[in-house]
């Protein structure tokens, strides 16, 4: 009997958090994502008590995005240029 109170309580959880994420009325799944890269590209993960870690993960990644982006682009024209 335990079990199955434990696999119920474990059910509602679960359709409680997707009906928490999936709702309309929450923020955007653009805003959301948005705010993810802005996040990720600002480093706000990185220990702010060392600014050389902070400044190092922000340089990084704005060059990543920047090769990124220009890979995207040589792609594009390539493609559009044909081989």
């Amino acid at each position: 009997m335990a079990g199955r109170q434990d696999s119920d309580n474990e059910s509602r959880r679960i359709l409680e958090r997707v009906g928490r994420e999936t709702e309309p009325a929450g923020t955007s799944l653009v805003a959301r994502t948005a705010k993810g890269v802005r996040d990720h590209v600002a480093a706000s993960d990185a220990d702010r008590a060392d600014p050389i870690e902070v400044w190092g993960t922000r340089i990084g990644r704005i060059l990543g995005l920047l090769l990124a982006l220009g890979l995207m682009v040589w792609l594009v024209l390539f493609l559009t240029r044909g081989s």
